[in-house]
């Protein structure tokens, strides 16, 4: 008979209860938790999906780690990213389940197929947290994201904002979305493909970008502009800013000056934010990462210490995968313009002014006032 996650995690209570009881018994004065006001320690596995996107490397993984060992010192992080490959994926989610690991939070590389990794784990009784992506039809103890379909939604507005700044209300733009696999990516698309259809922007040519490499969006823009021409586009929504990076540098080597082609982005990487102050990519979509690791953390740590993460106070809202409606958390995003970088990633210190105003970028700080 399948066995819940609510039900798991009761025992997981349970458990807690009775070994607390004995520990009381023993009168050990050694015996107070280390791992947050009232849990014990614990084993986590973190599991990433891939390493082309800068920030998880960057942010995601030490920010979830920091924050574990704020909650629960003794607690154990076990990382491990994937490499954008499945199937390594779930070799890594086997190590973790044979390591005896409490509970697995799993950004996937497939969200669909990932439901079977979701299986494996609650063979054996392990929960599974959805990180940033989410698993679908799958029984998942709760999920922390951003709000994708916003995040689509923000860029499709700020492209159609500068697509009437710049005389072509209606475009046509070309559109290139990110890996098929990513139920994020599929998100990111309906959220400005609505967008789109609402104000009537004409899409020229539209493109999928398998595994969000920047080279594959290069061709895919490649072949956009030979659809249509140098003259037969207005705009460019990339999903995200390494598709974003591929585009330019298709752009340019076409001969069109980026900064007449108004480029969207996502996750405001470095290399994307000195580009946009530049004047080469239009926007990105700023994703905090630390509030989304804290929130995964604190409710891993939650696990651990045998309490139901569907009642942690990071809870904010529910996300339905098909299966069931999953306890959210859910973190804004903030679109950044040149106008913008320095109150927002520069304030939060998501990046510091010496990390962007290298000697390439430094006038364009002076003239943003980036400091």
């Amino acid at each position: 008979m399948k066995m819940t996650t609510r039900l798991r995690i009761l025992l997981l209570t349970i458990t807690g209860l009775v070994a607390a009881v004995a520990l009381g018994a023993c009168g050990d004065d050694d015996s107070t938790s280390t791992s947050g006001s009232s849990g014990s320690a614990g084993k986590i596995s973190f599991l990433l999906p891939e390493t082309q996107t800068a920030r998880y490397e960057t942010q995601d993984k030490p920010l979830f780690e920091q924050k574990v060992a704020e909650l629960c010192p003794d607690c154990e992080v076990l990382y491990q990213n994937a490499d954008q490959d499945a199937t390594k994926q779930q070799s890594q989610l086997e190590a973790a389940v044979t390591e005896g690991v409490d509970v697995i939070v799993l950004d996937p590389v497939d969200s669909t197929s990932a439901s079977g990794m979701v299986s494996r784990a609650q063979q054996a009784e392990i929960p599974v947290i959805s990180y940033d992506r989410l698993i679908l039809d799958a029984d998942l103890a709760a999920y922390t994201e951003f709000n994708s379909s916003e995040v689509g939604k923000q860029q499709g507005e700020a492209l159609a904002q500068a697509l009437a700044d710049g005389g072509n209300p209606k475009g046509p733009i070309i559109q290139i979305n990110g890996d098929p696999k990513d139920n994020n990516a599929k998100l990111f698309k309906e959220g400005a493909t609505a967008v789109f259809k609402s104000d009537g922007i004409d899409v020229a040519q539209e493109y999928d970008t398998p595994d969000w490499l920047p080279e594959n969006a290069q061709k895919e823009m490649d072949q956009g502009i030979t659809a249509v021409g140098k003259d037969g586009f207005s705009g460019v929504l990339a999903a995200n800013d390494g598709t974003a990076g591929g585009a330019i540098a298709a752009l340019k080597g076409a001969g069109i000056d980026p900064a007449t082609i108004p480029v969207t982005g996502q996750d405001a990487e470095l290399a994307a934010i000195q580009r946009i102050l530049a004047g080469e990519q239009y926007m990105t979509v700023y994703k905090p990462i630390k509030p989304l690791a804290d929130n995964a953390a604190t409710l891993a740590v939650a696990v651990v210490n045998g309490e139901d993460p569907a009642d942690s106070d990071v809870i904010n809202g529910t996300e339905d995968n098909g299966t069931e409606e999953v306890p959210t958390a859910i973190t804004d995003t903030v679109p950044v313009f040149a106008d913008n970088v320095a109150d927002t990633v520069v304030a939060d210190g998501y990046w510091t002014a010496k990390d962007i105003c290298t000697k390439q970028y430094a006038q364009d700080c002076k003239d943003a006032g980036i400091q």
